[in-house]
């Protein structure tokens, strides 16, 4: 049995713009996805797969293992097309069709085994929150098929290509993409961002999930020039890592936001919640997902304000950002 394992994610900065050339910082998540798969000893020509949910306890996502995961997704496909042949959801079950017959394009030697296929995947979060579902699954499917996960989501969801190198991240990342030699190059690096001020950053989810494809989308469709606006938000990305406290943090994330919100033609977040004391962030697409809030208050009086405000599911920066990084100093 293989097993693969892939990181969620957060876009702190450069939405939209990264784009179109903008440097972003990407967090990834110490949440994610994990993939299993077994070659069977039968030959039906089948492809079994299940998908399964870690459970919430008390409110918040375990990932204790004495609690059964959560069956939310089945489908059996025919090995030869890919075509489905049972599933309990048949949007989901056609779009997972569709991801293997472009890893299959890919490379040709996918599922050549005289032999039935069984994938299991794990994921640490609910699909609908936009930590990565998708992202997750492209990454796990391209390293078991052995192929370049950027080509496999550009045959699949398009997007930047940030949630996928968010994947195999350890710590927070600078994400671009460069195509000054006429080709497309997805480009990482080590951003070194680890805040002193982290105990005043939480992520809050809104309550419905932005339908990411569709914005993307919907920006590059647009013919506008943002030359300005690029040059503006890769300086924000590349300051904030630097930022030593929360009061000038929050000055460059309102900056940052009045900037998206001139390009996208919308209202900030922090216009939702005008009696809020620090300042707020959308996180990748606009309009859905996870935000971010950084402010002052203490933890009791974060959770009231929001759960008051009807959004009860709320992460603190060190429960949910990934930094392998620090863990090995730390051990050291």
């Amino acid at each position: 049995m293989n097993c693969f394992k892939s990181n969620g994610k957060f876009l702190l900065t450069g939405e939209y713009l990264v784009l179109k050339g903008a440097t972003a910082l990407a967090l990834p998540l110490a949440l994610g996805q994990s993939m299993e798969v077994e070659i069977l000893g039968s030959n039906d020509g089948r492809i079994y797969w299940e998908a399964l949910l870690k459970p919430a306890v008390n409110g918040l996502w375990s990932t204790d293992i004495v609690h059964s995961e959560i069956p939310w997704f089945k489908v059996v496909l025919d090995k030869r097309d890919f075509s489905v042949v049972a599933t309990d959801d048949k949007e989901r079950a056609e779009r997972l069709s569709d991801i293997l017959s472009k890893a299959k394009r890919l490379n040709e030697t996918l599922f050549d085994e005289p032999s039935d296929y069984k994938f299991c995947t794990y994921l640490d979060f609910d699909p609908h929150w936009g930590l990565g579902s998708s992202s997750t699954l492209i990454n796990n499917i391209a390293e078991w098929a052995n192929i370049n996960p950027y080509l496999l989501l550009d045959e699949t969801f398009k997007g930047s290509g940030y949630d996928i190198a968010c994947a195999k991240a350890e710590a927070p990342i600078f994400y671009q993409i460069n195509e000054s030699t006429g080709q497309r190059v997805n480009e990482s690096r080590a951003a070194n961002f680890n805040p002193s001020f982290k105990d005043n950053i939480y992520f809050i989810y809104q309550g419905h999930k932005q339908n990411s494809a569709n914005e993307v989308k919907a920006f590059l469709d647009k013919k506008k020039n943002y030359d300005r606006e690029i040059k503006s938000i890769s300086e924000i990305s590349r300051i904030i890592p630097d930022i030593q406290t929360l009061s000038d943090f929050n000055y460059f994330i309102k900056v940052h936001e009045e900037i998206m919100s001139s390009c996208l033609e919308r209202k900030r977040i922090k216009k939702h919640f005008n009696d809020f004391e620090g300042e707020m962030k959308s996180l990748g697409a606009w309009g859905g997902d996870f935000f971010m809030a950084a402010t002052e208050w203490d933890d009791d009086k974060v959770i009231e304000y929001f759960r008051n405000k009807g959004l009860d599911v709320i992460f603190k920066y060190n429960d949910i950002i990934l930094n392998r990084e620090i863990e090995k100093t730390l051990t050291l």
